[in-house]
């Protein structure tokens, strides 16, 4: 699964995008770093490794729910080559 994982300080949210095992706590060792959010800045700020959430979604990870609304942002917010 790709889901957040709160690493700030207490009332300084910052989260890493992270694919995890579902089972795992919230907080729990990750596979892999994909990303992070910082919902502090204005506008809140989204780092993606693109490449790599695509793979990880090919081999089968889900994304959460806030997870799949930051990337789909973040792709509109990225602008296309042509």
């Amino acid at each position: 699964m790709i889901r957040l994982s709160r690493v700030g300080a207490r009332k300084k949210p910052y989260y890493r995008i992270v694919v995890i095992e579902k089972d795992r706590a919230r907080d729990g060792r990750s596979l892999e770093v994909v990303g992070t959010y910082n919902p502090r800045t204005n506008p809140a700020t989204v780092d993606l490794k693109k490449d790599r959430v695509d793979y990880w979604t090919g081999k089968g990870a889900q994304l959460s729910d806030r997870v799949n609304k930051l990337v789909a942002k973040a792709s509109t917010a990225i602008p296309q080559a042509s």
